[in-house]
């Protein structure tokens, strides 16, 4: 594995909105003279990039964007012999990306065909690349999503639910808050209903969870709030998945609008004998990809170190996931069709 290749990679500033051209250096640097790269448009500025040998029949996948801000690359070197790969992307999901590669390159020398590397865009913002991938590609038999998962294949993820809510007040001089409404304090009372709701609990995928984001309200100290605005992004299970958007609708009245933007269902995975496994909180593109019989979700690196300031991941755990991909396609190449 060339580790310049992984720096180059990571030196592309490919944050959500910007990884055009991260896909434009994979669909011409990765190009091999036994391979055939393909662009898509997906409709934002972002590109899709399909890297194919033969008929693929197998398809490795995983995302271009990154979550901001960019972080430039760090090497270190450690005691044991290992490296340290730094900088934003590393672990999430540049180092995916790495991995898939490498594992195609191993492949192609061994002789082997009818697999591929798909490189989606826009994955941290709504996953709008894996949409359209149903009109560009063909699909195939098998998916094999890279996120961080510690090389773990995954048996259940988590759902996601977004909604855009706008709480209306009237503002008043905070001295005399009796003469206007304050919306923060709406916002508070809405919080203090939404922790009082016990979603069911799931035997597999267990607690239903949500993060408030891009909290806004515009008055002044000594003014009350005339409007307040945020998001609420919930983790949901099979479970959950229903009761959530249920909630939310039934929380909207006169002077709260709630509005769903996005999300996508928890999904089962394919796992095969041999390796470990889990479930994972977070949501992926694989959802969204829906012409293949079958997706499995396996990729390096820990989740709980993507999207920080100290997003890392090692050299060695990079060898054992392009490892990992060569095994996954030789066992699932032995399959029959449909199986």
């Amino acid at each position: 594995m060339n580790l310049d290749n992984f720096l180059n990679i990571l030196k592309i500033d490919s944050s959500s909105g910007k990884e055009r051209r991260l896909a434009e250096y994979c669909a011409y640097g990765f190009a091999t003279c036994k391979s055939v790269s393909e662009i898509y448009e997906v409709g934002d500025g972002t590109l899709n990039v399909y890297l194919k040998w033969g008929n693929p029949r197998i398809v490795f996948c995983t995302h271009l964007d990154t979550v901001p801000p960019y972080i430039p690359p760090k090497v270190e070197s450690l005691p044991d012999g290992d490296v340290k790969i730094s900088g934003r992307g590393s672990c999430d999901a540049k180092g995916q990306i790495f991995s898939m590669y490498n594992a195609c390159l191993e492949l192609e020398n061994e002789g082997y065909t009818d697999f591929g590397l798909l490189l989606v865009s826009g994955e941290e913002t709504g996953s709008k690349g894996a949409r359209t991938v149903d009109s560009q590609i063909p699909g195939g038999e098998y998916l094999v999503v890279g996120e961080p998962t510690d090389s773990k294949m995954v048996t259940a993820g988590k759902g996601t639910k977004a909604f855009s809510v706008s709480i209306k007040g009237r503002s008043a001089h905070s001295g005399y808050p009796e003469h206007g409404d304050s919306a923060v304090m709406r916002f508070v009372d809405f919080m203090n209903r939404l922790a009082e709701v016990r979603f069911p609990e799931d035997p597999v995928l267990g607690k239903t969870t949500y993060n408030v984001g891009e909290l806004e309200s515009p008055n002044s100290q000594n003014i009350l709030s005339d409007r307040l605005t945020f998001r609420i992004y919930f983790r949901t299970t099979f479970a959950s998945d229903e009761a959530v958007c249920r909630v939310m609708a039934d929380f909207a009245d006169d002077n709260i609008e709630v509005k769903a933007f996005g999300g996508d269902t928890p999904s089962q995975y394919m796992t095969l004998d041999g390796f470990e496994t889990k479930t994972v909180a977070f949501g992926n593109d694989a959802p969204h990809i829906n012409n293949f019989s079958h997706k499995m979700l396996c990729g390096p690196g820990s989740i709980l170190v993507a999207h920080t300031d100290d997003e890392h991941i090692l050299l060695s755990d990079l060898r054992r996931a392009k490892d990992n991909y060569v095994t996954i396609y030789k066992r699932l190449v032995g399959r029959k069709a449909g199986k």
